[in-house]
């Protein structure tokens, strides 16, 4: 019998990802751990292994596809001793082949929303809604493709849903929209009628035909968005949106820091490696930062927390993700029980995962989650900004540049290395005071850095 493979889920919340590269091809015999096919998600190219024994019958989704969906099929296997020209015909394969592409699927599932959304008396009886679900029950749908769809003025439950198990994706949200159809009214499944257009033109941005119309044909080049740069956007989005932000900013004097840093690096022993002895660790600035915020942390353990709608989620370690620079975006790899570690141990762990990043090489598990988080431009001369939280975290610290300032010191003017550090955070975890309070811990550790050691 024909076994199937399907795209994985690499990640708890991933719905879809880019096919990079198969490393078979049909005819090829695999085994279980094989590496079959590179993945490309929102965050990282991984590796994917064959779980089955077979031959490579049929290669559903070619090489470089991109949104494929999880669960979609994407290659067939030949068991023992069967045909894999056989296997490779087999009705497994043909379907799942228009829904592996992104763009492919919601066009032909378009129209079929206005349709499911006229008859208006369903209500009361047990038709099967768009979605394939029967009427009154839950309508499965991705919360992103909810809410796109509450601002938009959508009856997700009239949408088609193209992901796993008839669930309602994005992609088949905004089909809906593009098509006109599966409108409803701001009080529950009234008729696609007038009512509808008022809040989803309040709601909608401007379209892209609106946007390139402002500018003349020819002065720009269009870089379409990898999944890196649409995973930024729809988070950072999010995070605006669902979180109440606020800001809390404190100068921190850094001499005794750069001069504890200074003794620590000349003590470091000197190791053997190919290009010749070098020092065991290298602090920098940020890597005594990182320690800084978790050791406040765990000083103020209120402020060490998530929040949830039914409960404060209150971490026992603090988990400090930090902001890497990586090519086409940015990503937060995570220095976990960062208060039990020494400073050289942060180091070179921050060194590993910044370079593993920059590869686009790291494990979902080493950038999800985290309980903080740092973001430092103080390399490239800012003095100071504020930074969008990370959800789950209720925090992140903001870390400008370390600069020579006029301080006043009992009565006189001395100079003095100053760095501008502000806390964003979320007001429904972190009140004022309890935030002034963490801010104040990290300054003690900071201005006392020795306090970092013990």
């Amino acid at each position: 019998m024909p076994i199937n493979i399907t795209m994985p889920a690499l990640s708890p919340t991933m719905e879809e990802g880019n096919l990079s590269k198969w490393l078979v091809k049909e005819g090829d015999k695999v085994s279980p751990g094989d590496v079959i096919a590179e993945i490309e998600t929102d965050k990282a190219t991984m590796e994917v292994e064959a779980v089955d024994e077979g031959t490579v019958a049929k290669l559903v989704v070619p090489a470089g596809t991109e949104g494929v969906k999880v669960n979609a099929l994407i290659a067939i296997l030949a068991g023992e001793g069967e045909d894999a020209g056989a296997a490779a015909k087999g009705d497994g394969g043909a379907a799942p082949k228009a829904e592996a592409a992104k763009a492919e699927a919601p066009k032909a599932e378009a129209p079929k929303p206005a349709a499911a959304a006229a008859p208006a008396p369903a209500k009361a009886e047990p038709a099967p809604a768009a979605n394939g679900h029967a009427g009154g029950e839950r309508t499965f749908a991705s919360p992103l493709a909810r809410r796109i769809a509450k601002d938009a003025g959508v009856d997700v439950s009239a949408v088609t849903g193209t992901g796993p198990h008839g669930r309602v994706v994005k992609a088949d949200v905004e089909a809906a929209i593009a098509g006109g159809g599966a409108k409803t009214a701001p009080a529950a499944k009234a008729p696609a009628g007038a009512p509808a257009a008022a809040p989803a033109a309040a709601a909608k941005p401007m379209s892209d035909d609106q946007v390139l119309k402002l500018f003349a044909e020819g002065s720009y080049e269009l870089v379409p968005h990898d999944n890196m740069r649409k995973t930024i956007a729809r988070r950072l989005v999010e995070a605006k949106s669902t979180i109440p932000h606020f800001y809390l900013t404190l100068d921190c004097e850094l001499d005794a820091l750069l001069a504890l840093r200074t003794q620590i690096n000349a003590a470091a022993p000197m190791k053997k490696t190919e290009k010749g002895e070098v020092p065991a660790y290298k602090l920098s600035v940020n890597d005594m930062v990182i320690k800084a915020m978790a050791m406040a942390l765990m000083a103020v353990p209120d402020a060490n927390a998530s929040w949830t709608d039914s409960a404060m989620v209150k971490h026992k370690h603090a988990d400090v993700g930090v902001a890497v620079s990586i090519p086409g975006g940015l990503i937060t790899p995570i220095i976990r029980h960062a208060d039990e570690k020494t400073l050289s141990t942060i180091s070179n762990e921050m060194k590993d995962l910044a370079s593993r990043a920059r590869g686009r090489k790291l494990k979902p598990e080493e950038y999800q989650g985290g309980t903080t988080a740092v973001s430092n431009l103080g390399m490239f001369g800012i003095k100071d900004f504020a930074a969008v939280i990370n959800p789950p975290h209720a925090t992140i610290l903001a870390v400008g540049a370390g600069e020579e300032r006029a301080v006043v010191k009992n009565g006189e003017i001395k100079i003095a290395t100053v760095m501008s550090v502000t806390l964003s955070t979320d007001h429904r975890a972190v009140d004022g005071a309890l935030g002034a309070e963490l801010l104040g811990a990290f300054k003690r550790m900071i201005e006392n850095p020795m306090g970092m050691l013990v």
